[in-house]
């Protein structure tokens, strides 16, 4: 019974997280991107090209186009990624319902498709962070995420340029421009909010004297560390590469004590979206 409790916790997280990214999701829209009329990709922006040409209210158009789309990614994604898309392909309608009557914030366009755009990308990250969707054309982002590894920032993306092509033969060019930036903007947003605000770094050191410099990264840095067999391309030499993890704030003591035991040594620093495990974030219960 105990150890139930951290996967209801885990399951109360991403139910508020689907909740909360479709209200923001539909806010980012009734008060950015529809008053401005940029259809900026998914349901959602095919949804404001059917009201410009025939009048027909958001929120119906994707009540409709959602039940659809919902059936193939149960079919395909699987029964618990449709339970909760269920949850967000009936939230998402009802949230952009109860917000229309918000007046905008902004009926400058370029203003709309920034903040929209960013407004929107928050609320779609953290709807995918709790592992479902917010339905329609989401559910093909989703899907194409998971045959082919690309990012689901990159997958919206795409899916989100056929609504805009589309849109380009109902709206003015600038109209269309605006879009892509909102797209682009809704793009990062969403990779952002599922990789995180990084300060990790990850290095690696290739070193003649890589058993001196992994007993002083042991002894004052407290950083645990791997090491990995490698060989030297152009000299056939075997060699051991140090790989260390650790935080922002520690890499300029890193490289000082690297340097102090091995002038030559050669380093690589990188960013790393996420860590998991000892010393950093724990791991997710599922």
């Amino acid at each position: 019974m105990i150890r139930s409790l951290p996967k209801v916790h885990s399951q109360i997280v991403e139910n508020l997280e689907i909740l909360l990214g479709s209200f923001l999701t539909a806010l980012g829209f009734n008060v950015f991107l529809n008053p401005n009329d940029i259809a900026s990709g998914g349901v959602a922006g095919i949804s404001v090209i059917i009201k410009h040409v025939f009048g027909v209210q958001p929120a119906i158009t994707q009540f409709a186009l959602n039940i659809p789309l919902f059936f193939l990614g149960l079919i395909i994604l699987g029964k618990l990624y449709g339970l909760r898309t269920v949850v967000g392909s009936f939230f998402l309608p009802f949230f952009i319902f109860l917000t229309k009557n918000i007046p905008a914030i902004t009926l400058n366009p370029l203003l709309a498709s920034i903040y929209g755009g960013l407004v929107v990308g928050i609320g779609l990250g953290l709807v995918f962070k709790g592992n479902a969707s917010t339905g329609g054309l989401s559910i093909i982002a989703s899907i194409v995420n998971k045959y082919t590894g690309f990012s689901m920032g990159k997958c919206q993306m795409l899916t989100d340029a056929c609504v805009v092509i589309s849109a380009s033969i109902v709206f003015s060019p600038d109209k269309v421009l605006y879009a892509l930036i909102s797209i682009f903007l809704t793009s990062k947003a969403i990779d952002l909010i599922q990789l995180g605000f990084t300060s990790s770094k990850v290095a690696f050191v290739v070193s003649d004297k890589s058993d001196e410099i992994s007993k002083i990264i042991l002894k004052n840095l407290n950083r645990g560390l791997t090491k990995l067999s490698g060989l030297g391309g152009y000299t056939e030499e075997s060699r051991t590469v140090l790989m260390v993890v650790m935080e922002q704030s520690e890499i300029t003591r890193f490289k000082n004590m690297v340097e102090a035991i091995d002038p030559s040594a050669f380093i690589i620093i990188s960013n790393t979206h996420e860590v998991l495990g000892r010393g950093f974030n724990l791991h997710k219960e599922s």
